[in-house]
């Protein structure tokens, strides 16, 4: 008798995959008296590898012996072999084609890497994305070392398991989930940054900081005058707290790869991309994100959900650090199209994570689109909510 259990012929195998990677703090990591790299390489079982440095034409463009250095650096601890540098195009230019992508494979090929090898790519967030994806996918993942250059790297972009690339107009619509084998983030990197750069890594730490951890929020605002300047002690600890909340969030959260719709990273994030591609990628991320955080802010307050006190303080903080709310992207914004947008990013179900107090989160599954829309004309009309960025102690 035939069997019409559809299950009988199913084989269902079980496995489970654990991943660890260090992320380190340093300064001047290729110093040959800093032995920082060569321990991590050694305790990698990488030290004899192929090494590919890749790296961002700013990071050239400022520290044009970079190369020199980490060649010099290789050759007094003994590595292995240590190929010619790449430079990348730097920005979202990185992300925009897949151009680039092509080129680090045609290097894979000339200069016979394989996956036993090391990409070692300095650089800021959307470099780091894009060569990133190319080690993910090329041979099916080449050894990954990542070496963030900007604020927002060492903090957020570079230190989690995401890659991609843009397409046809849309923010990292291409990529993978691929953590790196190590991340060495090396402060002395973000000195040479311009006054943007430095401040829109500071984003993510707000945001972070108004989901997760409602004192690390209050260490931000009650030094926001020494953040403004980017103060070097105070930076710092900004940039390694910000880190640990969001790899904690990654190892914990029971969803590391985001297979579900809960993203609650992404606070301020849904309006935050749509800008980015709005202004044609003139707004830093860290700058879209602060509108986001705002934005996102300001509706939680109007719908009941937070405090206007702790409204007050979110956008004191926001400005005393030098955002701005309003940006002329924000009069193309259809807020209607860009929720649909990000419902089809996060895989079909809408999940928008607000704010019930400062380090309480809340994730809603509707948005009043109308509300959203009068939240965002009353942050492009300044006058209507300057009352909220008076500071007070």
């Amino acid at each position: 008798m035939e069997n019409k259990n559809p299950m009988a012929n199913c084989i269902n195998p079980q496995f489970q995959i654990t991943y660890s990677y260090p992320v380190t703090f340093t300064h001047n990591a290729f110093d040959k008296i800093n032995p920082t790299l060569a321990h991590l390489l050694r305790d990698l079982g990488l030290a004899n590898s192929r090494i590919f440095p890749v790296i961002d034409e700013n990071v050239a463009k400022h520290h044009p012996d970079s190369w020199h250095d980490l060649n010099e650096y290789c050759h007094h601890f003994g590595f292995g072999d240590l190929l010619p540098a790449y430079i990348f195009p730097g920005g979202e230019a990185a992300k925009q084609t897949d151009e680039h992508i092509s080129k680090i494979y045609q290097k894979v090929v000339e200069h016979a890497i394989d996956r036993h090898s090391v990409i070692l790519v300095i650089g800021g967030g959307a470099v780091l994305d894009a060569v990133g994806y190319s080690a993910a996918t090329a041979h099916r993942g080449i050894h990954l070392i990542r070496m963030p250059s900007t604020v927002l790297a060492q903090n957020d972009a570079g230190v989690g398991v995401k890659n991609g690339i843009n397409f046809q107009g849309r923010k990292n619509f291409v990529g993978t989930f691929a953590p790196p084998v190590a991340v060495l983030n090396d402060y002395s990197l973000i000195k040479s940054l311009c006054v943007r750069d430095k401040r829109a890594g500071i984003a993510e730490a707000v945001k972070i900081a108004l989901i997760r951890d409602q004192k690390f929020f209050n260490e931000l605002f009650s030094q926001r005058e020494q953040l403004s300047c980017f103060e070097d002690k105070p930076m710092k600890a900004m940039i390694f707290r910000c880190a640990e909340l969001h790899l904690q969030h990654i190892a914990n959260s029971g969803d590391p790869f985001e297979k579900g719709s809960s993203r609650p990273l992404d606070f301020g994030h849904w309006v935050a991309h749509k800008l980015e591609e709005l202004s044609h990628y003139r707004l830093r991320h860290g700058e879209a994100v602060a509108i986001g955080i705002a934005l996102d802010s300001l509706y939680s307050q109007r719908s009941g959900l937070l405090s206007e006190s702790d409204l007050r303080r979110i956008m004191i903080l926001i400005t005393a650090l030098g955002f701005d709310f309003a940006d002329s992207a924000m009069l193309d914004l259809n807020v209607q199209q860009a929720l649909e947008e990000f419902r089809e990013h996060l895989g079909g179900n809408l999940c928008i994570t607000l704010l019930s107090g400062i380090g309480q989160s809340i994730e809603v599954v509707q948005i009043d689109a109308d509300l959203m829309q009068a939240c965002l004309d009353e942050l492009c009309s300044k006058s209507n909510f300057e009352h909220l960025t008076q500071a007070t102690n």
